[in-house]
């Protein structure tokens, strides 16, 4: 790739693309910012599979068990992190079944 000068039609291509886009407050803005949205697609997309949604369910439960008897915080905590995973993961397995 060279590192010359663009030819002038071509640098005249590039300042109108450039102009146009500038005028795009709403793009102007999420460049500046610099942050980037997370790539929702992916989580769209879960289709878990019958024994994992079970797999999470018996982690789920065993650690409501262990957290109700030892009252430990990090079991606590480990079963509030793992609950909504298990209950997204339920949620889009029926999805799929009922589309079926």
């Amino acid at each position: 790739m060279s590192t010359g000068r663009l030819p002038d039609r071509e640098q005249r291509i590039l300042n109108e693309i450039e102009r146009a886009l500038s005028h795009d407050r709403r793009l102007v803005r999420r460049m500046r910012s610099g942050r980037r949205r997370p790539d929702l697609s992916r989580v769209a997309s879960y289709a878990p599979r019958a024994w994992t949604v079970v797999l999470l369910a018996t982690v789920s439960v065993a650690l409501l068990t262990a957290g109700a008897v030892t009252a430990e915080p990090a079991v606590i905590w480990a079963f509030a992190a793992v609950w909504p995973v298990t209950l997204f993961s339920a949620l889009r397995l029926l999805c799929r079944r009922t589309e079926s």
